[in-house]
């Protein structure tokens, strides 16, 4: 198809004239760059017809798309909106005059706009080989502009299509699904072969079904993987590798990773073109969500509470997979919560993260939430949400099963159902007649707590080694609840505190912490038990949980805060390399001890620099023993995914490749960055090859994986299981 611009014959001219179209004014053209294409070009055969143009003006609702096709065509007078597709525009109505099929829109289309019209059935081609030409006006053109189709011998045609041919077969059935694709052996026309780097295109029922990038490795031509993948439209186009060179037929498979996402209910063909040839699939069915008979939808993400009591503050955790709709810098996210009353008028953006990091900024209209992604921010369509307990988010007050919904870029996901119970609010104060009036601040608070005489210590004063801490709170204005409130624990610069501490690690009042979280230099402990208020409370951190000391002889002051309390409720000053100053007398206590933790019977451990797991009471040996890097990342070779964890985990010299059912996590040697899907994650530290053997950072892989790592302090193990 040779596009053209030249002057319209005088023939066409003059039979332009004796249409009946109604006059208008000149005005500049209003649809150019015009392209038409057959899907079967053969002389005498009914076919469908793609026609694509630019509109250079707006069009308004109820103006007319006018395509004209040569006097030598067959148009049928029944074509109808049914036999037209496009998803540029709504269709008002269709109708035919003569050759001029005209297409009347029913919604306003901005200038610029690429338009793509399919014109599905009506249209037979002429009986005579040759050149034809096919235009398109819209309401205001003074004249069309044109494309020339050529139409070839019967027989001889290079774009025949053959209908009907294979199979489309769908990981998930289910609307809305991001799902794998696996396209059935297409057989090529006689003597025609792949070759390599030439391209196969793929046409999708909709634009919408795609993301705007798929990567290579997540499609593969006859069970190779693709050389080169783009995606533009409803089309994805893909280089032959050197594998499938001169194979007579294709199959192609689409990887769940690739994000290609369902259309609505219906059913739908997938259009394969190479060679000048379209081979369509027979058709497949799309399925209601969640409904889908080999898959339910995973549109729906678990909410996680810190306290799932009616009425209390809660944090909220969860991860949500959009499909191909991705959060990007600067974009909103929105989440919507049962009511407006779980929600403060003021937010800050510090209470929130977005794959770990703090957003731009955070703001409540009613009861949705608006999160804004902050600048720099890495696009991805899997988005980790915390909304911490900071942020004063309430639960229902009432008993029951609720949902929260999150959207970025109009898409819309709903949470599972998640229970909230019984009340657990903090009780009222014990003494009536002197409330706390937090507008009053010279009113004592009910429980005053002189913590004068609380205590810091140290198990080591070594510089740069790990050290256990020893915490003595005399006493606390506001009573803790289990598994919800917690102390915070602040280190000074120079202090090197690990990402992640194992609960084990670390006990309150001899009972093990519920739950250890590390916010750069804070460690926040969790108890497991309540604590009232105005009692004591001895924290107690192993050396185990690998906080290291400064490397520089001083005193360093260790700070202590509550999360039910404002301000600092004491800090002490510990020294390192030097005995620690002088800290108020206290009644000796008895050690707390460390609790026992019953270890999963399917749980692997390992040492650190121990070349070997346990796995069911059996010791089988690693080619490389993990190890800490950079004070608090505990690295493993690749080895123990596949041998102990039982993970399908492929790796060489450069590159790692560690799978779970449909997600598939990818390292690269040398880089602190990896792969899940076409989300690029930041590592705590860079993959590194240590005796042939790729070590890489255990938690990142459990965390991502769905697994949970504990502390075994009776072996100095760390277990992983799932």
């Amino acid at each position: 198809m040779k596009k053209t611009n030249k002057a319209l014959p005088l023939v066409l001219a003059s039979a332009l004239a004796a249409t009946p179209f109604v006059a208008v004014p000149h005005h500049a053209q209003a649809a150019s760059s015009v392209t038409v294409e057959a899907e079967d070009d053969g002389e005498g055969n009914d076919s469908e017809y793609t026609i694509e143009f630019t509109t250079d003006e707006d069009l308004k609702s109820g103006n007319t798309i006018y395509i004209k096709f040569d006097s030598k065509f067959t148009v049928s007078k029944n074509i109808d909106e049914d036999d037209i597709y496009t998803k540029d525009f709504e269709i008002k109505s269709v109708s035919v005059s003569g050759k001029i099929i005209e297409i009347k829109i029913d919604e306003k289309i901005k200038a610029d706009k690429d338009i793509k019209i399919v014109i599905e059935k009506g249209i037979t081609n002429p009986d005579d080989k040759g050149n034809y030409d096919v235009s398109v006006k819209t309401t205001g053109d003074s004249s069309f502009d044109y494309d020339t189709v050529t139409i070839k011998k019967s027989g001889s045609s290079s774009s025949s299509s053959s209908k009907g041919d294979y199979s489309v077969t769908l990981g998930s059935k289910a609307s809305g699904d991001t799902t794998s694709i696996k396209l059935g052996e297409i057989s090529l026309k006689k003597s025609v072969k792949l070759e390599t780097n030439e391209t196969i295109t793929v046409i999708f029922p909709s634009s919408s079904m795609l993301p705007s990038k798929i990567d290579s490795d997540d499609v593969k031509v006859n069970g190779t993987e693709a050389k080169s993948v783009s995606v533009k439209g409803d089309e994805v186009t893909i280089k032959v590798p050197s594998g499938a060179n001169k194979d007579s037929y294709i199959n192609l498979e689409f990887t769940k990773s690739a994000g290609i996402e369902n259309p609505k209910t219906g059913d739908y063909t997938i259009k394969v073109k190479y060679d000048g040839s379209t081979y369509e699939s027979k058709k497949f069915e799309v399925t209601k969500s969640g409904s889908g008979s080999s898959s339910t939808s995973t549109d729906a993400f678990t909410v996680s509470l810190s306290d799932p009591s009616a009425g209390a503050r809660s944090s909220y955790t969860f991860d949500a997979d959009f499909g191909n709709k991705k959060l990007m810098a600067d974009e909103d996210l929105i989440l919507e919560f049962p009511s407006a009353d779980m929600v403060p008028g003021i937010l800050t953006n510090s209470d929130f993260t977005l794959n770990g990091k703090t957003p731009k900024r955070a703001s409540a209209s009613g009861n949705k939430v608006y999160i804004t992604a902050p600048s720099g921010f890495s696009s991805s369509s899997e988005v980790k949400v915390v909304v911490s307990f900071s942020a004063f988010i309430s639960n229902p007050k009432t008993a029951g099963t609720y949902t929260l919904k999150a959207s970025i870029d109009g898409k819309t996901l709903e949470s599972k159902s998640f229970t909230i119970g019984g009340s657990s609010v903090n009780p009222a104060p014990t003494n009536p007649t002197n409330p706390t009036n937090p507008t009053n601040p010279t009113t004592p608070n009910p429980n005053v707590v002189n913590n004068s005489t609380a205590t810091i210590g140290l198990t080591s004063n070594a510089l740069g080694k790990p050290t256990g801490v020893n915490i003595a709170i005399k006493g606390l204005g506001v009573g803790l609840m289990k598994q919800r409130d917690f102390v915070e624990l602040v280190f000074p610069a120079g202090y090197k505190v690990p990402a992640y501490i194992a609960p084990a690690n670390v006990s309150v009042n001899g009972v093990g912490a519920n739950y250890v979280a590390v916010r750069g230099q804070n460690v926040l402990v969790y108890p497991a038990q309540d604590i009232p208020a105005a009692t004591a409370a001895n924290i107690t951190i192993t050396a185990a949980a690998n906080i290291v000391n400064p490397s520089v002889k001083n005193a360093y002051s260790i700070s202590v805060f509550t999360s039910e309390e404002k301000g600092l409720l004491f800090a002490r000053a510990v020294g390192v390399g030097m005995p620690s100053p002088a800290q108020p007398a206290v009644q000796p206590t008895t050690p707390a001890t460390q609790p026992a933790v019953a270890v999963p019977a399917n749980a692997a451990l390992f040492k650190v620099n121990t070349a070997n797991f346990t796995l069911q009471g059996k010791t089988y040996p690693l080619q490389v023993a993990p190890y800490i890097a950079g004070g608090n990342t505990t690295m493993v070779p690749a080895q123990f995914f596949k041998e102990a964890l039982y993970l399908t985990t492929q790796w060489n010299a450069k590159d790692v490749a560690i799978i779970s059912g449909n997600k598939v996590i990818k390292f690269t040697v040398g880089s602190n960055k990896a792969k899940i899907g076409n989300q690029e994650i930041a590592l705590p530290t860079p993959v590194v090859l240590n005796n042939g053997m790729p070590m890489i950072p255990v938690r990142f892989v459990t965390d991502n994986l769905g697994y949970k790592v504990g502390w075994d302090a009776k072996t100095s193990s760390v277990f992983v299981y799932k």
